[in-house]
């Protein structure tokens, strides 16, 4: 697949409120070269934690949500092997989480390719795994995810892909996540969607690395491949730190 294909991605900026301490997030999502673009601005305050936790926890960090640390919300989906999938099920677990379509002809292709190397890099591993929801339900169907599974390089039995309501897995990206989904149909696919990684710890806390300035970079990008280092407007491929912090998140 050539470099110059269409893709969405995330980018979070946080706005200073209050003595530089409470932020609100500003999420917006971009569609390559047709420049979508969703401003979403939250209400909760949120105060980002830098400093390291006492105990064996790593340096990665929190995002406190109303001076709580955000954990992932309650779900409950059917994966491609006909079995009910909720967040119970990853508990004890390090994950990271995306949201897909299998008929994408853009950038679904390029992240699941990068998720595969990530799955590939903890093959022995039984406290990692990978949670996969299709924003299009009604064509993803559990046969059609077990399909595309085994057509993907879908190996790991905690790599899970799920379906369901559509109202419900999109209010988990939009408002669980803040990850931009929608269903639109004067886009190619149909379906606009983020193109970045979740990383969840064994307690259900999203969690991240920090960037230059101190602040947590919240997600990972999931369309550059290590292989291509950097994306045609200079952004350097996150593949590689994300393997990097799940492993440090493995270690806790």
């Amino acid at each position: 697949m050539s470099k110059k294909t269409n893709y969405s991605y995330v980018g979070v900026s946080f706005i200073v409120l209050l003595f530089g301490i409470y932020f609100v997030p500003r999420i917006i999502d971009r569609v390559g070269s047709k420049d979508v673009v969703r401003d979403e601005s939250r209400s909760e305050d949120i105060k980002l934690n830098p400093k390291k936790k006492p105990g064996n926890l790593s340096d990665l960090q929190f995002i406190e949500i109303n001076g709580k640390p955000k954990k992932v919300p309650e779900f409950s989906f059917i994966d491609q092997n006909g079995k009910t999938i909720s967040n119970k099920d990853y508990e004890g677990k390090v994950y990271v989480l995306e949201f897909f379509f299998t008929t994408c002809p853009t950038i679904c292709p390029r992240m699941n390719a990068n998720m595969v190397e990530i799955q590939n890099a903890f093959p022995n591993e039984a406290d990692f795994g990978i949670a996969s929801f299709t924003i299009a339900p009604s064509i993803d169907t559990p046969d059609v995810l077990k399909t595309y599974a085994k057509e993907n390089g879908v190996t790991s039995t905690n790599w899970h892909l799920m379906t369901g309501d559509q109202d419900a897995i999109y209010k988990l990206a939009n408002d669980g996540f803040y990850l931009y989904t929608a269903e639109d149909k004067s886009v190619e696919g149909g379906f606009e969607h983020s193109g970045n990684f979740a990383l969840i710890d064994k307690n259900g806390f999203i969690r991240s690395r920090a960037d230059a300035s101190g602040s947590p970079i919240i997600y990972y990008n999931g369309i550059i491949s290590e292989e291509e280092k950097t994306d045609e407007d200079g952004m350097e491929q996150q593949i590689t730190m994300l393997k990097e912090d799940i492993a440090k998140l493995l270690k806790e």
